[in-house]
């Protein structure tokens, strides 16, 4: 069964999402507060987690740094990748990009509709499983793809070759190797290596890789991808500065190295 936490302070938001889940058939655990979250995710009740509905302003702390400790935690497993929706009544754009830079998969901004939420969680689900197909696999209907990755999925490894070495990625615990080093990546910047790798030899604008990697773009926040190009080439130079993995075609976006 699809599990998802909810972490908001408002009964009533809560309950509706929780009505709403219910018809879904989805278990939804309920946090009110942010100190509970972490001790959660440790606990074996988080195992098979889905995905966090994380609201951003909590009586007792941040919902974005509280999202930028998950995704830096190293005791809670792969639950650190697990896919974070913000809600939030701010309606700033500086906060949105916040949120997406500190590890959001998507957002929320109140008063919003429970099928909206839904329906972009479905759409992240869905996304990811687009982005681990083979190219030789079958197409999956998207009934199929409306709900998170399940056990018995294919553990095949995905290989791409290019200039810059041999990138493995396992789409069962979504983790991607290059030059057999592990990435540590938040959900969107693994999304948008993907989309690279898939296509070596083409650029990417903004707009176009903030597509890829959300059903919802709000192309107002495609300098985001700016950012994460930036986390990722960070962490590329860590494991071998002289390779330059990602090409920056100025006034047009980003290419991976020719194969």
């Amino acid at each position: 069964m699809t599990h998802i936490l909810l972490v908001e302070d408002d009964p009533a938001i809560a309950m509706s999402l929780k009505v709403t889940c219910k018809r879904e058939e989805w278990q939804i655990t309920w946090l009110d507060n942010a100190s509970s979250v972490l001790p959660m995710l440790r606990s074996d009740k988080a195992q098979d987690l889905s995905a966090i509905i994380l609201d951003v302003g909590l009586p007792d702390g941040d919902g974005l740094s509280l999202c930028q400790q998950i995704r830096h935690s190293t005791d809670i497993g792969p639950l650190k990748d697990v896919p974070v929706v913000f809600l939030t009544a701010r309606s700033d754009e500086v906060d949105r990009i916040l949120g997406l830079e500190m590890g959001g998969d998507d957002y929320c901004a109140k008063p919003f509709s429970p099928r909206e939420l839904v329906a972009r969680l479905k759409a992240i689900w869905r996304r990811e499983q687009l982005l681990s197909q083979q190219s030789t696999t079958p197409a999956t209907t998207s009934d199929e793809m409306a709900e998170p990755a399940s056990s018995h999925q294919s553990e095949q490894v995905r290989t791409f070759e290019c200039q810059s070495g041999v990138w493995h990625y396992q789409p069962l615990n979504y983790s991607l190797m290059w030059q057999e080093h592990k990435l540590e990546l938040s959900n969107t910047e693994r999304n948008i290596l993907l989309t690279l790798l898939q296509a070596p030899n083409q650029v990417f604008s903004r707009e176009q890789l903030l597509s890829a990697v959300s059903d919802y773009p709000d192309h107002r926040l495609a300098r985001t991808i700016d950012s994460h190009i930036k986390s990722i080439r960070k962490q590329l130079a860590a494991v071998d500065s002289s390779v330059d993995v990602i090409h920056t075609h100025r006034g047009l976006g980003y290419a991976l190295c020719p194969a």
